[in-house]
């Protein structure tokens, strides 16, 4: 196959799957995995002829599988669209077999779903966890292996909150489920998660805010659970977008041992389709009768709670000596990606981290401990700053300020997608928007306001999305999407500050509807619409005049909203919101929270 980028047309969903839990094999044993993809694009699937839909080997991509079978295609290709066709809408299934290695282990194996010579499906990569075993217990017929790890450790479900949910696109789903200890061992931290068997992206389809990390909904560990007893755990997940019937997975774990018995099934049926990107954005709102801005203005007040945004701020590479030293303003724990206490740090004391060979390391003073999973720095007092003391903008960078200080959480994590580990800020969305550099803090408050309200839209698009940098398990960088130096630039720019809490919460909509909200340095007497530019036509993005860059030189894509123009405008009198309108044709604005 061709190296191909994704189209539009595209786009898949995960709905099923043979087999959860880590899948466990003897070796030279044969399995038959079946997956299944909804088509929520608007191009029809073929299993043949230009473009046909398949399924490659990723991570790296094009690689020669351990287990490869005679049955598949070729070494990087295991099989064709198992159906004729596949209409938007409708499931497609890829089926295939694999064929154990001799060597015992524990693989990780990642599949892309592909239309051939023409694009990598977005939303279309499943990872596979496999244990290669010389025994498998005879109790399971999930394809689900027992170790000895799991030994002692059963569960029986016994209540759910709801036995369907039926909810409209996007909507956070709210549910409780009851899960008796029917085992031997006492339980001490509970967690619901993800299966192992899941779609290999930085935060799953049903992901929401109040989830622990990518892959853990919820964590416990207030008093043991023993045999017996009965656990009350409640959680929230996001439905999926297209209207169907599916059948949300989460598995239970205890103590970090997925609990046999303590898979959970939600059926869920979605009533309705979400729109599209583009022409028909992201949303979560329903549209009314036409009415004044003001009216809309108000009747937005039934706010969601503020998004959580993880912004990569910084590749460990060598100008770190590929690791990080973090101290903190505030006391703070070191957890793990399951949420494990690690350290617990006073103010003011350093801890250094890194990650080599599958594993992370770390130093708090007593010496290099280990860790499988990958660290967070997490202040006790939220929005605290932290400060990461061997990165210095201005030693490595020739940068007038370190801006190496940070509010809220940091987290250190690699990725298999570009092999490389990142340096991850969470927090709240308000405290980003502080920390962007796009503007200097004595420009005109109604300019600042505006530029701010676009920065706001275009991050919470990109988290509604969650898809742009989801191999990298974050929602925008630091770098290529806006400009963020964290708190050093907060404290520099205090009007800034001030446009953001004036503002907080406005987005940018069209028709009810999140619209991403480009924006440039400078045109040159007009701006671009978006099909002069970019594939597809975007109703809110039209070429408007900006007699004020009459003349000069075009610097940027030309999309959306000229920063120079818009400053002119403010410095002309003009509004904030009046600024906004003008550049985004028939928008509204909103506040979200």
């Amino acid at each position: 196959m061709a190296h191909a980028a994704p189209v539009k047309g595209y786009e898949a969903l995960q709905v099923t799957v043979s087999g959860r839990g880590t899948i466990a094999m003897r070796p030279g044993e044969q399995k038959t995995m079946t997956i299944g993809f909804q088509n929520i694009g608007t191009t029809t699937w073929a299993n043949n002829g230009s473009g046909f839909v398949s399924v490659y080997t990723q991570d790296p991509k094009y690689r020669t599988s351990v287990f490869q079978d005679v049955s598949w295609l070729k070494a990087d290709q295991p099989a064709r669209l198992t159906e004729s066709q596949v209409k938007p809408g409708e499931v497609g299934h890829i089926e295939f077999r694999l064929h154990a290695p001799s060597q015992l282990g524990t693989y990780r194996e990642t599949f892309q779903l592909a239309s051939e010579d023409t694009a990598w499906i977005p939303g279309g990569k499943i990872s596979f966890s496999l244990q290669v075993i010389n025994t498998i217990s005879e109790t399971s017929n999930q394809n689900t292996s027992k170790t000895t790890s799991t030994d002692g450790y059963l569960a029986s479900i016994l209540l759910k909150s709801a036995k369907t949910i039926k909810t409209e696109p996007g909507k956070v789903v709210s549910y409780t489920t009851g899960i008796k200890n029917a085992g031997t061992k006492n339980w001490g931290t509970r967690t619901v998660r993800t299966p192992d068997v899941a779609i290999a992206t930085s935060t799953s389809n049903y992901r929401y805010t109040s989830w622990v990390n990518d892959t853990t909904l919820v964590a416990k560990a207030d008093a043991f659970v023993t045999p017996g007893q009965m656990d009350l755990i409640s959680f929230q997940f996001r439905a999926p977008s297209k209207k169907g019937k599916y059948t949300v997975q989460f598995v239970f774990a205890a103590d970090n041992v997925p609990v046999p018995g303590g898979e959970i099934d939600i059926p869920v049926e979605v009533t309705s389709d979400a729109p599209d990107v583009k022409d028909q954005p992201v949303t979560t709102k329903e549209t009314k009768k036409k009415k004044t801005k003001e009216q809309k203005q108000e009747e937005s007040a039934v706010q969601i709670e503020e998004p959580t945004i993880r912004v990569g701020v910084l590749i460990v590479d060598e100008e770190t000596e590929n690791k990080v030293r973090v101290t903190c303003e505030d006391n703070f724990d070191v957890q793990d990606g399951e949420g494990h206490l690690l350290a617990e740090m006073n103010t003011g004391k350093e801890v250094e981290a890194y990650y080599k060979d599958g594993k992370y390391f770390y130093n708090r003073g007593k010496g290099v401990e280990t860790s499988s999973f990958y660290l967070r720095f997490v202040p006790k007092e939220k929005n605290a700053v932290c400060t990461v003391t061997n990165f210095d903008r201005r030693v490595t960078r020739n940068a007038g300020y370190a801006d190496n200080t940070f509010r809220n959480i940091l987290e250190l994590r690699y990725n298999k997608a570009k092999d490389r580990v990142w340096l991850i800020n969470e927090l709240p969305m308000e405290m980003y928007l502080r920390g962007l550099a796009e503007t200097s803090n004595i420009s005109h408050i109604n300019f600042q306001k505006a530029l701010i309200t676009a920065a706001r839209t275009y991050a919470f698009y990109h988290w509604q999305r969650a898809t742009k940098h989801a191999d990298e398990y974050f929602h925008v960088d630091a770098y290529a999407d806006q400009v963020y130096k964290g708190y050093g630039q907060e404290e520099r720019t205090p009007n800034l500050t001030r446009a953001v809490e004036e503002s907080k919460g406005t987005i940018v909509t069209y028709d009810g509807k999140t619209a991403i909200t480009p924006y440039f340095s400078r045109s040159d007497g007009r701006t671009r619409s978006w099909n002069e530019v970019w594939y597809g036509d975007v109703k809110w993005l039209q070429s408007v005049p900006t007699p004020c860059d009459e003349g000069k030189t075009l610097w940027g894509h030309g999309v959306g909203m000229s920063a120079s123009q818009a400053l002119c405008m403010a410095n002309q009198g003009k509004d904030w919101k009046d600024i906004l309108t003008y550049f985004y044709t028939d928008i509204d604005l909103q506040k979200w929270w």
